[in-house]
């Protein structure tokens, strides 16, 4: 394994690139970085205990001026961890042997490894969320902006895919847009329950400090810009878990959105399509090919997130103090859940972005089933006369011979006596227009609107190394 590994298979994650995870966050969970955060929780304990009189200033400075990233052997680590299940116990032999022997002592006391893991984990976290939120940011802003630009715009409601009642696109952007608001709030407190030290050395009591203990714990929350709670978090894991599981639901309801687009943009259908460049969504046989690529890549990264958020949870049933088991599953999933989620909010940000709209052609389908879609109008008129249970049966009757015999609506509907005793062909043309049978589709856009105006963007948030 090289420095610069990536994860476990790098050379099949290089080939297929920013597909399954966007390159800034990969790099985020490099073996480097991993490493590099790992010394800068060992260089903030170094300065929280020489602040507090623990261990000698002098003995800080050195292990601040040793822990550079680019000095260690990455190789003897990863050889050290495949002997202690940990890296913890090689870096930090690296570290005090490169502090020298006087600083070196002082390396890491006090600490238990999962401290390490766990805020070094933190570390990374934060710095790699705030592309996830830009992300989520952006796919908000372009789904409002279509939501209001296509508010009216008909197009076929569908249910078993089939073609259901009319609505807008407007709406349908609206639809993928709510959940999307409820996951930036969902994701902002999810972040800031999960970034928060960990520090409680062996068994969580940080009994090897003494009376000390909680003032060392609290200069290392501020040399790090971390929260510090009231309880170490060993075998609590459920921090981490709510973020896999708050990125689970992001990811779903951005699936949600590619399995949209992908079945609207069949050839048959045709009523968007994904952004292209040349070559793009390409086919090895057939040239004429434009596959939904990114949707297929939201769905593919959504799939691997959800399943990986599973092990997250199980890891939540440790055993007593510091867990056999289950905390070990974490170390191999959450950087992937990460990872992985980034992929899925990029592509998804980019259909939001880019996707391309026909509104004519959703008009032309709407019009596809000669009025059909908009039968129900005419039951509901025709039941303030004759009941609902007779005026289904008659629309349903129109709307099959329509169907087999290949008719408008309007004109089976018109030749019955028992519609036209209550309803002319003006009248009945008038309710079989789609375009006055929307409902709330206007309305419902309007108040998501409303609602993306208010809500706080969650990029902002400081990166920090």
């Amino acid at each position: 394994m090289t420095s610069e590994s990536v994860a476990p298979n790098a050379e099949q994650s290089a080939l297929y690139g920013d597909w399954y995870g966007s390159a800034p966050v990969r790099a985020i969970f490099s073996v480097r970085e991993r490493l590099r955060a790992m010394l800068t929780f060992e260089v903030a304990l170094a300065r929280a205990q020489a602040a507090t009189g623990v261990i000698p200033r002098a003995a800080a400075e050195a292990i601040a001026a040793a822990a550079d990233a680019g000095r260690l052997d990455v190789d003897a680590i990863v050889a050290g961890t495949q002997t202690t299940g940990f890296p913890v116990v090689a870096l930090v032999a690296q570290l005090a042997r490169l502090a020298g022997d006087d600083a070196g002592r002082y390396v890491h006391w006090g600490a238990t490894t999962q401290d390490v893991l766990d805020t070094a984990t933190v570390l990374q976290l934060r710095a790699a969320l705030p592309s996830l939120g830009g992300d989520l940011d952006r796919t908000i802003a372009a789904l409002a902006a279509r939501a209001a630009r296509h508010r009216d715009d008909l197009i076929a409601g569908r249910t078993h895919l089939q073609h259901a009642l009319p609505v807008t696109f407007g709406y349908v952007c609206a639809i993928w847009l709510a959940p999307l608001l409820d996951a930036r709030e969902r994701l902002r407190a999810a972040r800031e329950r999960a970034l928060r030290l960990q520090f409680g050395g062996a068994a969580g009591t940080s009994a090897s400090l003494g009376p000390r203990a909680r003032e060392v714990a609290q200069r290392l929350g501020a040399e790090l810009d971390l929260p510090v709670p009231e309880a170490p978090w060993h075998a609590d894991r459920s921090a981490f878990a709510e973020l896999a599981c708050a990125l689970a639901l992001t990811c779903g309801s951005y699936a949600k959105m590619a399995t949209d687009v992908a079945l609207l943009a069949q050839t048959e259908v045709a009523e968007v399509a994904e952004p292209h460049l040349p070559g793009r969504g390409g086919s090895s046989a057939m040239p004429q090919k434009r596959n939904p690529v990114a949707s297929e890549y939201v769905l593919a990264c959504t799939r691997a997130v959800h399943a990986l958020s599973g092990e997250m949870l199980a890891a939540m049933a440790g055993d007593h103090q510091r867990s056999t088991g289950p905390y070990q599953s974490e170390e191999n999933t959450l950087w992937r859940v990460v990872v992985h989620a980034s992929g899925a909010f990029a592509h998804g940000r980019s259909l939001a972005e880019g996707i391309l709209v026909d509104a004519q052609r959703m008009r032309a389908n709407v019009d596809l089933t000669g009025g059909r879609i908009v039968s129900e109008a005419v039951a509901v008129a025709l039941a303030a006369h004759v009941g609902s249970g007779d005026a289904h049966a008659a629309v349903e009757r129109a709307a099959s011979t329509a169907l087999e015999e290949k008719r408008p609506l309007l004109d089976v509907l018109a030749a019955d006596p028992a519609v036209t005793a209550y309803f002319d062909r003006d009248a009945l043309a008038e309710l079989l227009d789609p375009e006055r049978y929307t409902g709330e589709a206007g309305a419902v856009v309007d108040r998501v609107l409303a609602r993306a105006a208010r809500c706080p963007s969650t990029a902002k948030e400081k990166e920090r190394p």
